[in-house]
């Protein structure tokens, strides 16, 4: 008999138009400033979807199954307020009681299509896709990546990791996405690796490996309460989790799709009226055009396919 195991998901939400909020991000950055991406309207604000997952206003907040969860209940207060994405992920591990077996959503990412836990979990590890793609560098995000991968190469042997996990780096199901995977085989070196951009199984012990690993580095970024080219990302944690083998080789992609609002709005909303994958990413931006009438047209297609109330509203 199969044994069933318990699984959180953790679900990242922010209310920019919170007094309290505002009054904290202003303190510490001045403005909005839609030109940087770690302090645009982008990154912050709620254009009211979240419903279709549980939404803070109308929430039933006795729902058994739920937990509310401060950025105080498991974020050190030396490093707080924070408005660092990167920083808020890297403490995940502190989160009160949270499974050994967790998945992790920013707040656009959505459920649009029938799930079982196996789509996440395989005989208790997480379900993944290990493959290389280039990273040139540039850019703030690009930047954090490759001080993820300084980490791993420090720990890790690339070659040693590979020959013992052959069939997982280059399993037939990733098709084209494993050719940049082959074409490194001679280079000795860990580079950036793919990295859907949708929910995202863990092992709570990753994360306890990793902060024992590197406890020094990570409390030094801490600091930074934006965004910033030193941070590290969640996926220090995911590649760690990959390269000690606590995953089980899935191609992602097969089911989920990021979507660009700022220049695939359209696609989005088929794809959510044809329920065309079982996860999707909205990933906002501050110059999406007509954005009253996109996120108004996405509400709709929701509402099409998600009409009935969730057990964990009001």
């Amino acid at each position: 008999m199969k044994e069933e195991i318990k699984i959180d998901f953790v679900i990242s939400w922010v209310d920019m138009d919170d007094p309290k909020w505002k009054e904290q991000f202003y303190k510490y950055s001045k403005k909005i400033d839609n030109s940087k991406n770690e302090v645009s309207e982008a990154r912050f604000r709620d254009y009211g979807l979240l419903k279709y997952w549980q939404k803070p206003d109308w929430l039933d907040e006795n729902n058994p199954k739920l937990v509310l969860i401060d950025h105080s209940d498991y974020i050190p207060n030396e490093y707080l307020p924070v408005f660092n994405s990167s920083l808020i992920e890297m403490y995940l591990h502190k989160i009160p009681n949270l499974s050994e077996h967790f998945v992790y959503f920013n707040d656009d990412f959505y459920i649009i299509n029938h799930l079982s836990p196996e789509r996440f979990f395989t005989n208790g590890l997480p379900n993944d896709i290990a493959t290389f793609r280039f990273n040139s560098g540039f850019g703030l995000w690009a930047k954090c990546l490759k001080n993820n991968i300084k980490i791993i190469n420090e720990r890790f042997n690339k070659k040693e990791v590979l020959h013992r996990d052959y069939d997982k780096w280059y399993n037939k199901e990733y098709g084209s996405r494993a050719n940049y995977t082959k074409r490194l085989k001679w280079y000795n070196k860990f580079v950036t690796l793919r990295t859907p951009h949708n929910a995202q199984p863990y092992l709570k012990k990753t994360f306890e490996e990793v902060w024992e690993y590197a406890e020094d580095r990570l409390l030094a970024v801490s600091k930074n309460r934006f965004r910033h080219k030193t941070d590290y990302t969640q996926e220090l944690f995911r590649t760690w989790q990959i390269c000690q083998s606590n995953f089980n080789a899935y191609n992602t992609y097969k089911d989920t799709k990021m979507f660009p609002l700022v220049l695939k709005s359209k696609k989005a909303i088929e794809a959510i009226k044809n329920q065309s994958y079982k996860l999707i990413c909205l990933n906002d931006n501050a110059n999406i055009r007509n954005y009253d009438k996109v996120m108004s047209d996405i509400e709709t297609a929701f509402n099409e396919i998600l009409s009935e109330k969730s057990s964990f509203e009001k």
